[in-house]
This record gives structure tokens, C-alpha cells and sequence, in this order.
């Protein structure tokens, strides 16, 4: 990992260092335009022309149905199925204090508003595949998908070898009741959810993380359908802030768990004691040796760095900057600095609070705003699957009280037509 010094670095070189997923030459976004195009005139066929081409799979079906996720799912072990329940639980259990509803507020005698939730109608989960298969992202867009009561629930999942998904996306559907599965991944899987296909229905809204190609398809056909998207959430990435209260074989580890996810990763850490930095350094060495993907954690870490700081403050000026998906306070003294954090995804709070547990189990939601984009999103949540609309009732007393404000703000705009909506009740109220 290359090393700075936050006092040397001007604010030119921390703009570039906070920088990343940068598609300078258009070269994503060509690609990305192609396979939109592709699959918006040739449907199905072009899924499954895809399909070869990028998993191998030459594919008679873009789905697999109740019967055969029963019999994928019955395949996984009951202790693998233990962990995923404890998961759902957690996860339903956090997502189900989001449930809320509004007081109804009288804003003038007679003039009552308030605010509904209605569920999203139809919503695409998209689970990403490529190196890693991601039963727990799963469970992060599919729980609060039904807490929410989203009337049809799309799942998009690229194909395993086999021309399947594994036991454990299976096991997942059959949790949440979902009992269809559609086989494609990457930004061919997204566009087919914003225009539909033969196979695949269009949706209302999109979720899930992915690659540079699938974050670039969100953005696209976000602006060019009236399909929305939860964010651009693109490859991951961790921030951990470190001071002499740290514990290296930690820090070493939460970057490690970040690394591994993709080259594309990134990991960084900004901590306020050279000698921890030192000494995390050669845990990284150690603990990447012994890890089964360990070149793709590789790659990622030569992509990362660690910022030297003078105190807690100073980094968490840096964090804010970044803006990072992920950010771990690993210190002892997590508490006095909280109140700073104005940018970042999800929050991991002291030395015994892993980044992993909220991947999978602790109950947060793991789908997250990366690429800075935490300045402006947050993660998903239960508010991500409902919009809320917004009610207004008006009795006589109300028209009579708040009318004659409306006629004059009309009529300063020009709008005659919206003071005759108005001057005509209080006329026939008045006759």
C-alpha cells in the first residue's frame, strides 16, 4: 500500500486521492451503451447470447421456477441454513422498526396534511455473481422488499456453470417466497429489468451493487426510462480510521475483507500512529498469504493507500473528504468522534465491530452508497421500496381561512385560473 502524510498533501492531491472508478475515457460507458442497445432490440436473445459470452452458459431458459429452487435449496447444509436464518432475522427485525406513520398536522384551522407510504409496485433486486455468489445481498434487498409489501419482486442473478443459481440464492427465495429466478447478470440484467424482455417484466425501480458496468447501467437507463435506480453503487470499498488504541491484526483484517471482494476494491486506512501503521503493514503481508483470493485481494490493496494523520480529527476531516462506503472507527475512542461523520455509508463503532458483520448478519442494511456517493445517498433502507404521498383536506372554515393568502400569491404569479379555483368556493360558500 503506498503511504502519505496528510500534512504534505495540498488539496489538489487529496481530490485525486479520494478520486475513483473514474471511466476517464468513456471506455465503460461505450461498453455499457452497447449492451443497452443490444438488449432493448433483440430481448431474450441478446440475454442469452450474453449469457455465453460472459458465464459460459448456453442457456434453454432465462429462469428457474419454484420446483427447482425447492430442490437447489434442499441441497445446503442445515448449519448454513442456521446462519442465514439468524441473518434474516436480524435483518427483518432492523428493518421492521423503520415502519412508520405520520401524525396528521393542522397547519391552519381547518387545513389538515398528512403523509401516506405506498409500497413501490414492482421492484428488480439485482444479486450480483462474477467471482463471489451473494446470498446476503439477497436478504438485504428481499427483506425490506417485503416488509415494504412490494406487489412483484424481480430477482436477477447471473447463471452459475450448471445454468442455475446456487442452493444458498435458492434457499433465500424460499425464505421470502419468491418463486422465480431470472439467469442474467452485469448491465444486461439491469437493462432488461428498466425495458423488459420477453422473459423478464420491466420494474419500477432497480436495486443492488455490482461492477463499474453495472453501476453505469443504472445511471444510464435511469435518464433514459422512467425506471429509478437506489444509487450508484458500484465496487466496495472500506475507510478505517486508526489511532494507537488499535489493534493492527484487526485493521489488517477488516482491509483484507475488503480487498477481497474485487481488483476494483479499494481499502484504506488513515490513522493517526506511525507505529500501528508499521505494524498493520506486515499483518496485511501475513494474513494475505493464506487467503484463497488472495490475487484478487492483492490487486485491490496495490490500489489502496494509508494516510498519516496527527489525530482523530485530522482523519476524520480525510473521511468526510472520501466519503467512503464502509467507515471503522478502530479505536477506543470511537465515541468522541462520531459527531463529526458527515459522510459515509454505514458506521463500525470500535475494535470489536467488524465491517463483516454488517455484510451479513447484524441486521444494517449492506447495500451501500460508494464512489463519494455517500456525500448525497443513503443505504437502502425500508423507505427505498415506498414512496410517500403526500394528502390534504380542506373544510369550509379552512377555504374561508387560508383562501384569500392563496388568491393573492395566485395572482402576483399571474395564474388567474388558480385564484378562480379558489374564489369560486368562497363565493358559493359565501352565497
Amino acid at each position: 500500500m503506498k503511504q502519505y502524510n496528510y500534512k504534505d498533501l495540498s488539496k489538489v492531491d487529496i481530490q485525486k486521492l479520494v478520486a475513483r472508478n473514474v471511466d476517464a475515457n468513456n471506455r465503460i460507458r461505450e461498453s455499457v451503451e452497447t449492451i443497452i442497445s443490444e438488449v432493448k432490440a433483440k430481448g431474450d436473445e441478446a440475454l442469452k447470447s450474453y449469457a455465453l459470452k460472459f458465464d459460459g452458459v448456453d442457456l434453454d431458459s432465462l429462469f428457474i421456477e419454484k420446483e427447482e429452487i425447492n430442490r437447489l435449496a434442499n441441497q445446503i447444509s442445515e448449519k448454513t441454513k442456521n446462519a442465514i436464518n439468524i441473518a434474516y432475522q436480524n435483518i427483518k427485525k432492523f428493518h421492521e422498526t423503520q415502519i412508520s406513520k405520520e401524525e396528521k398536522v393542522e397547519t391552519t384551522t381547518g387545513v389538515t396534511c398528512w403523509r401516506e407510504a405506498r409500497a413501490i409496485e414492482r421492484v428488480g433486486l439485482y444479486i450480483p455473481g462474477g467471482t463471489a455468489v451473494l446470498p446476503s445481498t439477497f436478504l438485504m434487498l428481499g427483506v425490506p422488499a417485503k416488509i415494504a409489501g412490494c406487489k412483484e419482486i424481480v430477482v436477477c442473478s447471473p447463471p452459475q456453470k450448471s445454468g442455475e443459481v446456487n442452493g444458498y440464492l435458492a434457499y433465500v427465495a424460499q425464505l421470502l417466497g419468491i418463486n422465480k429466478i431470472y439467469l442474467a447478470g452485469g448491465a444486461q440484467a439491469v437493462t432488461a429489468m428498466a425495458y423488459g424482455t420477453e422473459s423478464i417484466p420491466k420494474v419500477d425501480k432497480i436495486f443492488g451493487p455490482g461492477n463499474q458496468y453495472v453501476t453505469m447501467a443504472k445511471t444510464l437507463v435511469q435518464s433514459t426510462t422512467n425506471t429509478a435506480i437506489d444509487m450508484p453503487a458500484g465496487p466496495s470499498e472500506v475507510l478505517v480510521i486508526a489511532d494507537e488504541t488499535a489493534n493492527p491484526i484487526f485493521v489488517a483484517s477488516d482491509l483484507l475483507a475488503q480487498a477481497e471482494h474485487g481488483v476494483d476494491s479499494q481499502a484504506v486506512l488513515v490513522c493517526s500512529s506511525q507505529k500501528i501503521i508499521d505494524k498493520t503493514i506486515l499483518e496485511l503481508e501475513k494474513q494475505l498469504f493464506v487467503l484463497p483470493r488472495k490475487e484478487i485481494a492483492a490487486k485491490a490493496i496495490d490500489n489502496s493507500y494509508v494516510v498519516l494523520v496527527k489525530d482523530l480529527q485530522e482523519a476524520m476531516t480525510f473521511s468526510n473528504e472520501y466519503a467512503p462506503e464502509h467507515l471503522i472507527l478502530a479505536t477506543d475512542n470511537w465515541q468522541k468522534i462520531t459527531d463529526q461523520i458527515l459522510n459515509a455509508g454505514s458506521v463500525f463503532a470500535g475494535n470489536l465491530t467488524p465491517e463483516s458483520a454488517g455484510d451479513y448478519a447484524s441486521g444494517t442494511n449492506h447495500t451501500l452508497p460508494t464512489s463519494a456517493y455517500a456525500r448525497s445517498y443513503s443505504g437502502v433502507s425500508l423507505d427505498s421500496f415506498v414512496k410517500k404521498i403526500t394528502f390534504q383536506h380542506i373544510s369550509e372554515s379552512g377555504i374561508k381561512n387560508l383562501g384569500p393568502s392563496i388568491e393573492i400569491l395566485a395572482e402576483i404569479e399571474g395564474l388567474q385560473a388558480h385564484k378562480n379555483a379558489v374564489s369560486l368556493r368562497l363565493k358559493e360558500i359565501k352565497e
